[in-house]
């Protein structure tokens, strides 16, 4: 039984991203171990950590390292042909059923008509099949998430030096420095990484528009940490500005999750040059209280309000330039008020001439923090700790492509990091260089 095109298509897209993104990791982590291990400071905590973040066995990365010391060879080789493969899907379910292929084999024969049509063949294996099919995809490195306890207590001060010496996407900051806090065995992971095999493209709330991709820890983003905590403990008024896309939401979002757990964060999603009532309407929302049964009610609103300002804490206001000058001048009065507590953080692109509209308001800002864009000497550096498939290009080739298309943009470098990623699942043996920069910077349009 020949599977028709669309079958076909659909399964080449299903498999397309963990297979790249599998072998992006493999290079990745090869590559750094090697240079540890030339080096001669290279230790089984290195390996541990590089299969930790790669999703495979710690059998496979060592695999993996002695034929690169053989070889040289960093790629993978090539994947041999069995005649049932998993899906994405199925491989989960598995992984839910414990590993037990007995249980899957009969939960498919259960399902056929709906299992069937997903596979390359159309015919359900037999359970032999199976067998094999799960062997070859660990033989492979492919993982199943089957909750298992540590095999041995690690120590974090260990854990977090080999971290830092992998330096691997997600793992550490600009500096250098963990962002990826060990637990109680020393084998933590950063809350809500995105670290799977091929994760949906998004990071802590915010889009970064690739699977495998990492939010970066970078110089700037500390800034903002800094300006962030010393304005709640002032208890003051924060605003954080800078052009388009240079990572001002992320930057905040990132300082946020940094602040003491006790500090409870309020935010405010305010609509398109709101009239007062909806902009009270928002703010109500954001503390939880009745809207629609105060909103028009102006005295018990605002009261309602003030007494939850009382309490310390912070507000977010993102995209504070959609709002107007009288608006921005109630926000004045709310905490300006004797017993209000809340530290307020306005964020927005072109926020600081917005509030020059407000003079009372802005001179009552006790910080204004800029954003800028990212420096030329930063580029490399942070893609590659942005996405893995930035470790096989140059420094020249991205600075050529950030001075004639990027411009130190974030927000730019990401749509780029999405379409050379594409490009190079569509094109098997294409590599990442000058000339596919340029063709994935002329898909942002004119202006990028």
């Amino acid at each position: 039984m020949n599977p028709g095109p669309a079958r076909v298509a659909a399964r080449a897209m299903s498999l397309a991203s963990p297979e790249r993104d599998r072998a992006l990791a493999r290079q990745v982590v090869v590559r750094r171990l090697l240079a540890l291990d030339e080096a001669g400071s290279l230790e089984t905590v290195h390996v541990w950590i590089a299969a930790d973040r790669a999703g495979v066995s710690l059998r496979t990365v060592w695999r993996w390292l002695a034929v690169a010391r053989d070889t040289g060879q960093v790629v993978a080789e090539p994947r041999r042909r069995v005649a049932f493969a998993f899906t994405d899907e199925l491989w989960a379910r598995l992984s839910d059923l414990g590993g037990n292929v007995k249980a899957l084999h009969r939960w498919m024969e259960e399902h056929t008509g709906e299992v069937a049509p997903s596979l390359e063949t159309g015919v359900l294996p037999s359970l032999t099949t199976l067998y094999h099919a799960v062997h070859c995809e660990q033989r492979t490195g492919r993982v199943l998430a089957i909750s298992r306890p540590a095999h041995a207590h690690r120590i974090p001060e260990r854990y977090d030096r080999a971290l830092a010496e992998l330096a691997l996407p997600g793992t550490v900051d600009e500096n250098g420095r963990s962002t990826a806090p060990a637990a109680e065995n020393g084998a933590g992971e950063p809350d809500g990484a995105p670290d799977q095999a091929s994760p949906p493209p998004l990071g802590h709330g915010v889009r970064l528009y690739v699977p495998g991709a990492h939010v970066v820890s970078t110089r700037q983003l500390g800034e903002v940490t800094e300006a962030l905590a010393h304005t709640v403990a002032a208890r003051g008024a924060l605003c954080v500005y800078g052009d388009t896309g240079h990572g001002k939401t992320v930057a905040l979002r990132q300082a946020l999750r940094r602040l003491p757990r006790r500090v409870p964060v309020r935010h405010a999603l305010v609509a398109v040059k709101p009239a007062l009532p909806q902009l009270r309407a928002a703010l109500l929302t954001a503390y939880g209280l009745s809207a629609p049964s105060l909103t028009n009610r102006t005295e018990a609103a605002d009261r309602a309000l003030l007494g939850a300002l009382q309490q310390p804490g912070v507000l977010v206001i993102d995209d504070v330039q959609r709002i107007a000058a009288p608006e921005l001048d109630y926000l004045r009065l709310l905490v300006d008020a004797p017993r209000t507590q809340t530290s307020l953080v306005l964020c927005g692109a072109g926020a600081e001439r917005t509030l020059v509209r407000a003079p009372a308001l802005a001179s009552r800002i006790l910080t204004w923090q800029h954003t800028p864009r990212l420096e030329a000497a930063q580029v490399p550096g942070v893609l590659r700790m942005f996405h893995p498939l930035w470790d096989t290009v140059t420094d020249a080739d991205m600075r050529q492509a950030d001075e004639t298309c990027a411009h130190g943009n974030f927000r730019t470098w990401a749509k780029v990091t999405s379409h050379v990623y594409a490009a190079l699942d569509r094109r098997s043996g294409t590599a990442a260089d000058r000339a596919l920069l340029t063709w994935a910077c002329a898909r942002l349009g004119p202006n990028p």
